[in-house]
């Protein structure tokens, strides 16, 4: 027998669910490490008015006076905080079935409500399903590990991303409705072009960088270092340049040893150094840009960088009915979030020429 609209629905969220619980789409494979560190640090949101305010403690305003005996002191009304409104976004993707792909899958679809699925039909249902249900989910990860990457310039719709929080040029833009260009106090730091022809000035270049984002606030030290392919292997050479190994090899049973030249890891201040092929792929977007992504490297820090998923609101499924005058039935999954800053000079973007 046939089955019905409310029993493929009914397999379709069984098979979404199945996602959720064992390979969820809100989860991202090691292969998108800035998009993971972002998730794993997120932070379920309300965004009242379309609208969620970081509160950035702009000085101290200090009053601050030496006196002696009956010298005249003065006092003052503190104004030390300033709203930077970010806003939230919206994404969407989603797949189609109509009854005549179903038919050449072998699937009947019915209004009859006493239908009942054949083992043929519950075997093809589920497998056409999996296959287009996995489509989504790669191809959602896909598209918005690149847009929280990017800054949003070239889509209104889209979210600024890291490009806009952590900016290669900090003292420009507008970002939380603060501007950067008058406001000091709201710039990430930024060494771009550093010359990696002398051994450890790479190396120098971003102790450097490393202080002045924990300068500032006491945010702690950047918990996450996100790079290129070619930022990796610039700061591995500088490395290599500026260290000595010691070397333990140990004899065989065959009387012959194993020698392995490669690193096990790739560390700074204790911090793994992470290469995420991201970049390449968004330079293969991009073409010839100022700062390629692949020399690019990031110092950034958790609790001043954040992913809000907007309250009830982040990765759900779609099923919305079929329009009257089409055969076709609807999936989709959509996720509402906002990505904010509330201390840009916590975080550094870097590159070598």
């Amino acid at each position: 027998m046939p089955l019905t609209t409310a029993q493929m629905l009914a397999g379709a969220n069984r098979q979404m669910e199945s996602y959720a619980a064992n390979d969820p789409i809100d989860q991202f494979s090691t292969e998108r490490p800035f998009a993971s560190w972002l998730i794993a640090n997120k932070k379920d949101s309300t965004f009242g008015n379309g609208i969620f305010n970081e509160k950035v403690r702009i000085s101290n305003d200090s009053n601050y006076q030496n006196y002696t005996g009956d010298d005249q002191v003065t006092y003052n009304r503190k104004d030390t905080v300033r709203k930077a409104p970010f806003q939230h976004y919206e994404a969407h993707d989603g797949f189609t079935l109509n009854e005549t792909e179903l038919a050449n899958n072998g699937i009947i679809l019915t209004d009859d409500k006493n239908a009942v699925m054949t083992d043929a039909e519950k075997i093809q249902i589920v497998n056409l399903l999996d296959e287009n249900w996995s489509a989504l989910k790669n191809g959602f990860q896909e598209n918005w590990d690149i847009e929280v990457h990017l800054d949003g310039s070239t889509n209104p719709k889209a979210v600024p991303g890291l490009d806009a929080l952590v900016s290669t040029t900090p003292n420009v833009g507008v970002i939380g409705g603060i501007d950067a260009a008058t406001s000091p106090y709201w710039r990430n730091y930024a060494d771009m072009g550093i010359s990696t022809g002398t051994a450890g000035n790479l190396i120098n270049h971003m102790e450097t960088l490393w202080r002045q984002t924990i300068t500032y606030g006491k945010m702690g030290q950047p918990n996450a270092i996100f790079v290129g392919a070619a930022m990796y292997d610039a700061i591995q050479a500088d490395a290599l340049k500026v260290m000595s190994r010691q070397i333990t090899i140990g004899a065989s049973a065959t009387g012959g040893i194993t020698l392995d030249p490669s690193t096990k890891a790739l560390a700074f201040k204790g911090v793994p150094v992470v290469w995420d092929p991201s970049f390449e792929v968004i330079d293969a977007r991009l073409g010839a840009i100022t700062y390629p992504w692949t020399k690019r490297g990031y110092f950034l820090n958790s609790k001043t960088l954040t992913l809000r998923p907007v309250q009830g609101r982040w990765m759900i499924k779609r099923t919305p009915p079929r329009v009257y005058d089409r055969y076709t039935h609807y999936f989709g999954q959509t996720a509402d979030y906002g990505l904010t800053t509330k201390k840009r000079n916590s975080n550094a973007v870097f590159s070598i020429a």
